[in-house]
């Protein structure tokens, strides 16, 4: 069960994009590097997610005062970006719109990626705060942080193999009103279950 769980809240948050994503998934399907991009992406993802929910759970046992805060604070924030979610599928605004893109290096690719995902507070937000006091509060967060990352790796990983197919399935705001309306569901579906986890 916490494996699945890091699965769907890993998925439901990277497809709740906001603008680093918007600018990792453009250049993804426009086809600049992809696959140094899905890595360099899939790395970050994955360190910034077990630090977080480590971080946490070592909080947790040192601190089990915190576990209220954990589970209302996550409560709230999952259900903040449900709300977002929701509004995005009810205005029909979203929808990826890629644009034409400069090739480089590789590893001017790597270094762009890096930054943009390392230097975004958002990032450390969604992956180390919110994954990891989620992730901290499950019966087993190893699993959960697992789960996660395995998330970030078939996310990514679908962008390098299908980038031309999910460049015409993700620039419809149609679509994304049906990804936007999931991501709201999924969301609120963990929210409730972090709800019902018992006291630890």
């Amino acid at each position: 069960m916490s494996f699945l769980s890091g699965v769907m809240l890993g998925l439901s948050l990277i497809i709740a994009i906001g603008a680093q994503n918007i600018w990792i998934l453009s250049q993804c399907m426009a086809g600049a590097n992809r696959f140094v991009l899905a890595a360099v992406c899939i790395i970050c993802d994955a360190t910034l997610i077990i630090v977080g929910v480590f971080a946490a759970n070592e909080l947790k046992l040192w601190l089990p005062e915190l576990l209220p805060w954990l589970t209302w604070g996550g409560i709230a924030m999952l259900l903040y970006l449900a709300f977002g979610s929701a509004r995005s599928a009810i205005k029909g605004t979203s929808g990826l719109k890629v644009t034409q893109v400069i090739k480089v290096s590789w590893w001017q690719t790597a270094f762009a990626t890096f930054a943009i995902s390392l230097l975004n507070p958002h990032v450390y937000l969604d992956t180390v705060l919110l994954l990891g006091s989620i992730g901290a509060l499950q019966p087993e967060p190893m699993y959960f942080a697992i789960g996660a990352c395995v998330a970030s790796v078939i996310w990514f990983s679908s962008l390098v193999l299908f980038a031309p197919k999910l460049k015409k399935v993700l620039s419809s705001p149609f679509r994304w009103r049906i990804f936007d309306s999931c991501v709201a569901a999924i969301l609120c579906f963990v929210a409730l279950q972090l709800y019902n986890v018992p006291s630890q």
